[in-house]
């Protein structure tokens, strides 16, 4: 064995930081590719917002200073690298402020102002429509109420403990015996004195709260309407026979009861009625609202798909710093680096969004007749049909069809929803699923609620339109489409 010297030609794939840069950009999501901008924003001088700049132009002493602070040591002198951070204090000295009053001190006055603002700096990031958003809780609710009743103080203590033990949809999960050792030894309570507390929250508003299972949830809502012979009887189903009318099983409930059909069913509808979940119209809001990326419309008889001015970040290249790096070539080459990073940025963004443009351009055209007629007659799509009509990779179009959005007159829907998978017809075609979905929809929409449909009769009627499903994939789609089963559907 001795060292040689051997050339061998090869050829292998290497990603430049721009196609990188390309390729997760493509992949983000509107929310996060604002954020990526941002952090693009904070990062790199060279880039700007092309909204709203002419209204912070900068004032041109501060021009002078930023030109200075943009010049390379070289330029600026020996000494101006060591007292730069210096020289700018002492040019921008801090406004002088009121020494903050002691903590505890600042405390009293906040919580005795009311209707006062806290003191706050121009620059605090506080977001005032999160806290205009914040609903009252159930347990503030609740509290109101303690405050009404005329109890003493140690009932009232006693009260807003149970009140804490609440869950959010208003139930007392823990056994009450559970809750006597959390209570102070001198203060000699027993499980009497909470079920008296509980007693009163019971009748608090909302009406049901409180409770210790549904049926007692549903019990306290009954007991709070007028007598009548109905409620009588669902208030019977409710504390007996609740089991029985879950499962549906009328014809043992007509028996148990010695009642008729019109009975049960006015005892039923009462029933539902009810809210088994009292303390869930308290629960914190979280609405989270979605940014189309393309818009659909129909122009001229064909469908078109647009791009969402608003979705779409408007940059541009800072052209004061553009202009400091052209007089000063050669000396400032963080900046110049900077300036490719920007344009490079500013490409690929435009890049993503005209592939999303094409991409939702083929999808529209592919699915003409969903926007149409609807869900019944979406077509069966793939991933690689795209491809290949926009001599695209598959994995492209994956990228550009998670968690990217389309606006169109029938609803908001995500661009992977018009892909799906086919089912054979007896014409030699195939049905997508989506639109299988939708013919099992209208089938159950519009069945007899006495003798509701099966699945196994699902199958048959779909056959009957020429599309052979079996039963276990009706079963399936009518799970995904949280339809319940034959049993739960029979009504009175």
């Amino acid at each position: 064995m001795k060292p040689t010297l051997q050339l061998k030609l090869s050829q292998h794939l290497t990603l430049t930081p721009q196609l990188q840069q390309s390729i997760r950009l493509l992949q983000l999501s509107t929310l996060e590719l604002n954020q990526e901008i941002e952090q693009a924003l904070r990062d790199n001088p060279m880039l700007e917002r092309e909204d709203g700049m002419e209204d912070h132009e900068p004032a041109p002493d501060q021009q002078a200073q930023r030109a200075d602070d943009a010049r390379s040591p070289a330029e600026s002198g020996s000494d101006g690298g060591g007292d730069g951070g210096g020289d700018g204090g002492e040019s921008m000295p801090e406004t002088p402020r009121e020494e903050p009053r002691d903590n505890e001190e600042l405390g009293e006055w906040m919580s005795t102002s009311p209707g006062s603002s806290s003191p706050r700096d121009d620059d605090d990031d506080t977001d005032f429509q999160e806290l205009q958003a914040a609903g009252t809780s159930l347990r503030d609710h609740l509290d109101a109420q303690v405050a009404l009743t005329q109890l003493s103080d140690q009932d009232r203590a006693l009260v807003r403990f149970m009140i804490e033990a609440l869950d959010d949809d208003g139930y007392l999960s823990q056994p009450l015996e559970e809750l006597v050792p959390l209570l102070p030894e001198e203060l000699e309570l027993d499980v009497d004195d909470l079920q008296i507390a509980l007693r009163h929250i019971q009748n608090f508003e909302p009406a049901g709260i409180g409770a210790r299972s549904p049926q007692e949830c549903l019990a306290l809502q009954l007991r709070g309407l007028p007598e009548s012979a109905t409620r009588d009887m669902a208030m019977v189903i409710v504390t007996e026979h609740l089991e029985l009318l879950a499962s549906r099983d009328f014809n043992r409930l007509k028996r148990l009861l010695h009642c008729q059909d019109a009975d049960l069913r006015a005892a039923h509808e009462l029933i539902l009625q009810l809210n088994p979940r009292p303390g869930a119209r308290f629960a914190p809001n979280d609405t989270r609202y979605v940014v189309p990326d393309v818009v659909v419309r129909k122009l001229r008889n064909r469908w078109t798909a647009s791009l969402n001015p608003d979705a779409m970040p408007k940059l541009r290249i800072n052209q004061m710093y553009a202009r400091i790096l052209q007089q000063n070539r050669g000396s400032a080459a963080s900046l110049a680096g900077q300036l490719q990073e920007a344009k490079w940025l500013l490409k690929n963004v435009q890049q993503r969004f005209d592939t999303i443009l094409r991409v939702s351009q083929a999808i529209v055209d592919q699915q003409r007749q969903f926007f149409d007629h609807g869900e019944v007659a979406m077509r069966p799509l793939t991933l690689r049909e795209i491809a290949e009509t926009l001599d695209l990779h598959e994995s492209t179009i994956s990228r550009v069809t998670n968690q990217k959005y389309m606006a169109t007159p029938r609803g908001i829907f995500e661009l992977k929803y018009f892909f799906g998978s086919h089912v054979a017809t007896d014409s030699g075609g195939a049905a997508s699923s989506t639109a299988i979905r939708a013919l099992i929809r209208q089938l159950v929409d519009a069945e007899d609620r006495k003798k509701p449909l099966s699945d196994a009769k699902i199958a048959e009627l779909l056959g009957q339109q020429g599309i052979v499903v079996a039963r276990r994939t009706i079963a399936k789609y009518r799970e995904s489409l949280n339809i319940p089963p034959v049993s739960m559907r029979k009504t009175i």
